[in-house]
């Protein structure tokens, strides 16, 4: 069993949303992924953003500065 880790996950309304932060991901060197939406998080598109917790801020901003919408931004251990 993997040990669990603190993360940042970014939960969705649409999964359009979802696919566009995958892309501006791989633009800015964001590592993540893409994974099915923690049930506790969010019942809205079912996709979420998975990041290791280092990245937060670069992700919070990056989304920001391309105006994608997202329904939160939560640090979880996963």
């Amino acid at each position: 069993m993997r040990e669990k880790q603190n993360c940042v996950v970014v939960t969705f309304y649409t999964t359009a949303e979802a696919m566009a932060t995958k892309k501006l991901c791989s633009q800015n060197r964001i590592k993540g992924r893409l994974f099915p939406a923690p049930r506790s998080l969010s019942a809205d598109c079912g996709i979420a953003w998975k990041s290791d917790i280092s990245y937060s801020d670069r992700l919070k901003e990056a989304l920001n500065d391309a105006e994608i919408e997202y329904a939160g931004i939560h640090e979880i251990m996963i």
